[in-house]
């Protein structure tokens, strides 16, 4: 009996410490996770609207790029982010957008960024997901994100939207789905042209 009392009094107070310390090392880390974030959300950004900057940037050189080259700024409920012109201070080489919604396994983000036509797609990234490697976590590869460089976001139908399809890209809003991950690229789908009926809102 006192050998059952001590293993279960030994179990709650080992659970009590490694509970203890999980905590303090989360809050610990805390703020470098936020920076780490908030450097892998600026340099999504200045990728996707090719501004230059150095191969190995520290996190300060990149914020050093992003605030003398990119203007933040909000459209009703649009929010974008702007390449600007050199000496200008509100006409933009490329615009991105933010998007995000549901994965497959959890939250996918990232940006779509256009050119200045507001009608022709320059790039794409993806900055978080949970998708499965190999499958789902391919929207992150060059091939896939590539494919999107100079589409259009307005069909030959003349409706606004982008299309990952499975049996061939042919038109010039199309993409081709990835293979084995049917359901991670229709949701792609949906977040990219929730974003672009707000683009093609606002460009009109």
């Amino acid at each position: 009996m006192k050998d059952s009392l001590y293993t279960v009094f030994y179990a709650a107070a080992l659970g009590i410490v490694c509970s203890l310390l999980l905590t303090a090392v989360a809050v610990f880390t805390k703020p470098y996770r936020l920076n780490n974030a908030k450097a892998e959300k600026t340099l999504n950004i200045l990728e996707v609207l090719a501004v230059p900057f150095g191969e190995n940037a520290t996190p300060q050189e990149l914020e050093k790029a992003f605030d003398e080259n990119v203007k933040h700024q909000k459209d009703g409920t649009l929010e974008m982010y702007g390449y600007l012109q050199p000496g200008t201070t509100n006409v933009f080489k490329t615009l991105a957008f933010p998007f995000a919604g549901p994965g497959l396994w959890g939250p996918v983000k990232g940006f779509l960024s256009m050119k200045n036509d507001l009608k022709t797609i320059q790039s794409i990234s993806f900055y978080e997901h949970e998708e499965t490697p190999g499958l789902g976590g391919e929207i992150t590869a060059d091939w896939f994100r590539n494919q999107f460089k100079g589409k259009s976001i307005i069909g030959p139908d003349g409706k606004p939207g982008i299309k990952i399809v499975q049996n061939g890209a042919s038109k010039s809003n199309e993409v081709d789905a990835i293979s084995g991950a049917t359901l991670t690229s229709q949701k792609v789908e949906r977040m990219l042209n929730s974003v672009i009926k707000q683009i093609n809102k606002n460009g009109k």
